[in-house]
């Protein structure tokens, strides 16, 4: 559990984000503590993705400041977040789909030069992720969705990350995947990663999460402990598929 009274690893305040003229996240204010899993749900259109893209330096903030262990970071380049510990797991995978599942793996480590621990790394990810292992000679391209999910997942641990950022690890995979994936999202956060986590199936990331947030409409409209939101009736109706019970 996070300590209150240290600085949020990752703080958002204010933050609005535009494309044009369209207002796609509307100030919105969000943070991590060291060691928690803290996911965001809400519809599609909601900002969500727009939001992990900006914290990762994929997409600018309009205003407000983002800050890292205090600093801020908001103009920061994208390389240069993944250097101070922040990866983003992207929606769809994002691998190089021709490269080897191997090479994508160590291209993860890129900006790393101590050969020990990236093999220690790749030993760690092998043993998370046996399947991987099993394909490591096999073009990335010709893996199935859950495979290259996988992949994606092992490519931002060989960073090192104090930060992850997981954006819909879960899309269009089997049940038996998404376990797996979850089991590993548990095990890195055990260890005391800190993970923002945007997940269609809300019921499963509530169960995993210390706390969520709600964002509709580009803002923050719910938030508490994942039990507070899996229990909250606007929710369950909301997201969870479950009829609200009417007013007496």
């Amino acid at each position: 559990m996070p300590t209150e009274n240290k600085t949020p690893v990752l703080q958002l305040k204010d933050v609005q984000i535009a494309y044009g003229q369209i207002q796609a996240v509307k100030g919105i204010d969000l943070e991590l503590h060291s060691g928690e899993l803290v996911c965001l749900i809400g519809a599609n259109g909601a900002g969500k993705t727009t939001t992990l893209n900006a914290i990762s330096g994929t997409l600018p903030i309009k205003s407000g400041d983002l800050l890292m262990n205090g600093s801020s970071i908001a103009a920061m380049p994208a390389h240069l977040r993944l250097r101070q510990g922040l990866a983003l797991v992207p929606e769809g995978r994002g691998i190089f789909t021709r490269l080897t599942v191997e090479e994508n793996l160590r291209m993860g480590a890129y900006i790393r030069n101590d050969k020990e621990g990236i093999e220690a790394d790749l030993e760690r990810v092998y043993t998370m992720l046996p399947r991987v292992k099993e394909r490591l000679a096999q073009v990335a391209g010709t893996l199935s969705g859950g495979e290259q999910q996988m992949v994606a997942i092992g490519r931002a641990l060989l960073s090192r990350p104090k930060l992850l950022l997981l954006d819909e690890p879960s899309m269009g995979l089997a049940p038996l995947v998404v376990e797996k994936i979850f089991e590993v999202i548990q095990t890195v956060v055990q260890e005391g990663m800190t993970i923002l986590l945007v997940e269609q199936n809300a019921n499963l990331a509530l169960e995993f999460a210390s706390r969520g947030y709600v964002m509709d409409g580009g803002r923050i409209t719910i938030a508490g402990s994942g039990q507070e939101l899996l229990n909250d009736p606007k929710v369950r109706s909301a997201y969870l598929g479950e009829e609200e019970a009417p007013a007496a």
